[in-house]
């Protein structure tokens, strides 16, 4: 018999989070993969962030996570998206070298002495009464854990597609896990089918780069963990080319040897990432598509082929690929393929990524539905601090939608039906302007301090970090610039003018004012020599003053039905006045609050006010039981 804290089944993004967030705050953690050489694997794209989910690795990071640190430690290139827009929408995007990043993480793991390393395939949950006690795996052996968390991927009766030929594998070359699903079944859970895919793997030196254009990272990068002193790394240059009128004409002629566009494929896929042919069919009055060439490494002449994800006949890709400009002759090393999986529709967890159905069995990444290391990695996080908290007897830890992104997430998933792979997007916040990446930590990194990942020595650096923002917000509030010729010179050369002394915070507000600006003309700015980190943030503050105050505001009137609580035992299929559908849609999520019940799909004003009704005479019997007691 083997005795743990915690068991984490899978080694993805999701798995790696949970099992060192476990192992940090006290837990012995068993950590299991299929294979133990594809730790933290990324199949598809080498990359971390990009818009929403650099927020979602900023808020890993604040609370003390290890993606961010990472994703810093070796990428092969850092660029800020929509640097040219609002804050609520930039995003940084890391190309990462891959085999690196899992040797980077695994080394992190390895360094943990509470966890141990486990490479089998477990099949089999030991439940007793509703609670989960361990997992068996395929030789029989039993491990017995009080917390389980289950990060499986895309691995659960996998089969991948490449044409109208298919194999059981999880991922290209490593076999799909048999057994845990039907263990799920059996237990009562309700499981469905989703589809994924990755591009095509060439040969660097095959390609002709001279017809592509060159995508360089920044020359002044910045980083996703807010850790000091992130190591500055030499960059490497992706490459831009596009589809042709041949590209479309071959996908078009091929669509009846796709699995897809044949029937032999029934999951839904990505609708955010789609396939090159979906592309060509749903957007066919588009001319082109870009595709991105970006490498898997420093050390490898491996590339990526970004936007070209098929699962098309081999023979037929080499076609497609050889359309493309700078192509002509590339050398394919590993075919684009499909994947269908099974998942667990998270409508049957609790927030706290805990199952409704078993006590002490947490899911977490692409078992949930999701795609996308980033999604993962947050999800694992917050499954693996659970898990111990659960051990522990302490309250779960659940991020509401206000407090950051990974709490949008998690609400959308177990409240939502989700019939497709979910991605974040900037889009799916109603709060983005206040969720932002530049202020993860000062969102986050006081709660991962309270729970244990953040130590003394970060959290007195943040604190200091925290100050010296309001200081400074202080300062420019008191401080004013003179309406002087030689300030009005150096101003009219960004399209400005004073004609009067103003305050350096009214005067930041202008879209053409920033700390560059303000060093020209302000001899104590330029003296005070702030940081970027604290100057970025002092303007994004003083620029969207105004629509902050007012997003806040919609914060604080959504909090008020957060705090209206559902009875637990409500019985939904009793209440009068609403839908059959609605009952039903109730029933199934159960949620805890009015505002959740809100949020759920079909559910109507009217619903609303309905509940609200029920609540109110729940609440009028259990005052009058109290007061005859």
């Amino acid at each position: 018999m083997f005795n743990y804290d915690v068991i984490v089944v899978g080694a993805g993004h999701a798995g790696c989070e949970a099992a060192m967030a476990a192992s940090k705050l006290g837990a012995k953690v068993l950590l299991a993969s299929l294979n133990l050489d594809n730790i933290a694997l990324m199949p598809c794209n080498p990359a971390i962030g990009g818009p929403a989910k650099s927020c979602l690795v900023r808020e890993i990071d604040a609370l003390g996570g290890m993606m961010g640190i990472a994703a810093d430690a070796t990428y092969m290139q850092l660029k800020m998206l929509n640097s040219s827009k609002g804050p609520a929408v930039r995003a940084l995007r890391a190309q990462s070298d891959k085999k690196e990043y899992m040797r980077f993480v695994r080394h992190l793991l390895e360094k943990e002495d509470n966890i141990s390393l486990k490479q089998c395939m477990m099949t089999e949950l030991i439940v007793e009464n509703d609670i989960v006690k361990g997992v068996k795996d395929e030789f029989g052996l039993e491990y017995y854990a009080p917390s389980i968390v289950l990060t499986t991927g895309t691995s659960l009766e996998a089969r991948i597609w490449v044409g109208l030929k298919s194999q059981e594998f999880g991922r290209l070359g490593e076999a799909s896990a048999k057994g845990l699903s039907g263990s799920l079944v059996k237990q009562g859970f309700k499981i469905g089918k989703l589809k994924t895919g990755t591009p095509s793997r060439v040969d660097g030196r095959t390609i002709d780069f001279s017809k592509m254009t060159e995508q360089p990272g920044d020359v002044n990068p910045y980083f996703f963990s807010f850790l000091p002193n992130r190591p500055v790394r030499e960059q490497y240059p992706c490459f831009l080319t596009r589809t042709t009128d041949k590209t479309h004409e071959i996908i078009r002629n091929n669509l009846d040897k796709s699995p897809l566009y044949s029937g032999l494929i029934h999951a839904v896929g990505p609708r955010y990432c789609p396939s090159i042919e979906d592309k060509v069919v749903r957007f066919a009055h588009n001319p082109s598509h870009h595709i991105f060439i970006e490498p898997e490494g420093k050390n490898t002449y491996e590339m990526y082929v970004g936007g070209f994800s098929t699962s098309l006949p081999a023979e037929v890709q080499i076609e497609m690929l050889h359309s493309l400009p700078g192509l002509e002759n590339v050398h394919i090393i590993k075919p684009a393929y499909a994947v269908e999986y099974d998942y667990v529709p998270a409508v049957q967890l609790e927030h706290s990524l805990m199952t409704k159905k078993i006590k002490g069995l947490f899911c977490a990444g692409q078992i949930n539905g999701t795609s996308g290391y980033e999604e993962a990695a947050a999800q694992g996080l917050i499954a693996g601090i659970n898990a111990v908290r659960y051990i522990d007897g302490k309250e779960f830890l659940v991020l509401s939608r206000d407090s950051s992104y990974i709490g949008t997430l998690i609400d959308d998933l177990v409240t939502k039906d989700i019939d497709e792979p979910y991605r974040m997007l900037t889009s799916r916040s109603e709060y983005r302007l206040i969720l932002r990446q530049d202020n993860a930590d000062m969102r986050l990194t006081e709660i991962g301090h309270d729970i244990g990942l953040i130590d003394d020595k970060r959290f007195s650096d943040f604190l200091k970090k925290k100050q010296a923002i309001e200081d400074e917000l202080q300062r420019i509030k008191k401080d004013k610039i003179s309406c002087t010729d030689e300030v009005n010179e150096k101003l009219e050369k960004y399209g400005e003018s004073i004609d009067k002394g103003f305050r350096i915070f009214d005067l930041l507000k202008r879209p053409n004012i920033n700390y560059e600006v303000l060093n020209e003309i302000s001899q104590k700015t330029k003296d005070l020599k702030l940081p970027k980190e604290i100057t970025d943030e002092v303007e994004v503050r003083v620029k969207y003053e105004g629509y902050i105050k007012r997003q806040q505001q919609q914060v604080e009137a959504a909090d008020k039905l957060e705090k209206i609580h559902i009875p637990d035992d409500i019985d939904y299929s009793k209440i009068q006045h609403i839908s059959i559908e609605t009952r039903d849609k109730l029933s199934k999520v159960r949620p805890k609050t009015l505002g959740q019940a809100t949020r759920i799909g079909g559910v109507k004003p009217a619903d609303i006010s309905v509940l609200m009704v029920i609540i109110e005479s729940y609440r009028l019997k259990e005052y009058s039981k109290s007061t005859n007691d």
